[in-house]
């Protein structure tokens, strides 16, 4: 990881100073790097002993990294792991367009590891992320859009990413394609597993833990699979409500804080919560299953553990 943080901070560089400020500020305002170390474990877990995985665990954080700050644009979020936002500090242009910078260095970086299938996974990858992103937003305002629905935005939004990155490190190795295609299910599952609990907890953890205000998803009207459940088995008075609050988050209408919070706590009593960590626990058993084509090593537990850790994960 040492290397990666290396390896990231030089690519960040340019002649612009603005590019350089807002990488710095993005790239240290905190996370796990969750991504670029599946990358590497996954690598080490079939045995690989070159260089690549270090430059495609530092792409798959540029490409993370870039779909954050657009996303903060599109949802006017200003608060995110509990700092001020890019677009907060410097505006929405200046976000967005180092957000194109940041995809634009991860493929020049892709050209560096020379080999056809990794170009082809990132990018297809890139391209699944950003229909996701779409999907995402036809949804926002709705409050009739089904789990199904739900589920494939999440699985091509969130989870892909962590598909590409454990898939990438089977590849790297020249593990086959019947690993290669396991170490994808798990990385699909774990990323599913880690936003429906991203789901949950946006509902259940104070702002301080979260890093953003609870109740956040649904005041940028973003109907998640626990407002799903709940208005499953709602009155109709409830689901109007509900209704109304996507719909006028939808086109930026502030939330009464006293009606968020009374949908907040209406959810969190309709079983809804519990539902959804169901849910999770069902993808974290089916990632710990696709394992089963690895030797148990240090690495194989290593995996085992981070899905495990998904569901107790506090932001």
């Amino acid at each position: 990881m040492l290397l990666v943080n290396q390896r990231i901070e030089r690519a960040l560089h340019s002649e612009v100073v603005l590019i350089n400020q807002m990488g710095s500020y993005i790239i240290g305002a905190g996370g796990k790097r969750l991504r670029p170390k599946l990358v590497l474990i996954s690598a080490l877990a079939h045995g690989y002993d070159g260089p690549h995985h270090i430059n495609v665990a530092a792409i798959i954080e540029f490409i993370h990294t870039a779909t954050l700050l657009h996303d903060d644009v599109v949802d006017s979020s200003a608060m995110r792991r509990g700092q001020d936002t890019a677009n907060a500090v410097w505006g929405n242009e200046a976000a967005v367009l180092v957000g194109d910078f940041l995809y634009s260095r991860a493929f020049e970086m892709m050209v560096e590891v020379g080999q056809m299938r990794v170009m082809e996974i990132l990018s297809s990858a890139t391209n699944t992320i950003a229909a996701g992103e779409v999907m995402q937003l036809l949804n926002v305002g709705e409050a009739d859009v089904s789990e199904a629905r739900y589920m494939k935005v999440i699985t091509s939004k969130t989870a892909k990413l962590f598909e590409a990155a454990t898939q990438l490190g089977a590849v790297l190795a020249g593990a086959g394609e019947e690993v290669e295609n396991a170490m994808a299910a798990y990385g699909a599952h774990l990323g599913i597993a880690f936003q429906l609990i991203d789901d949950v907890l946006d509902y259940t953890a104070d702002s301080e833990e979260l890093g953003k205000n609870a109740g956040d998803d649904l005041a940028e009207g973003k109907p998640t699979l626990p407002v799903i459940y709940a208005l499953q088995s709602a009155d109709s008075a409830t689901r109007e409500k509900v209704s109304a609050t996507l719909a006028a988050s939808a086109v930026g209408n502030p939330v009464d804080p006293a009606v968020l919070s009374s949908i907040v706590e209406t959810v969190k009593a309709s079983g809804a919560i519990e539902q959804t960590i169901a849910v999770a626990q069902d993808h974290i058993n089916r990632a710990i299953d696709a394992l089963a084509v690895l030797p148990d090593t240090n690495y194989k537990q290593a995996l085992i553990a981070i899905v495990k850790s998904s569901l107790q994960r506090r932001f």
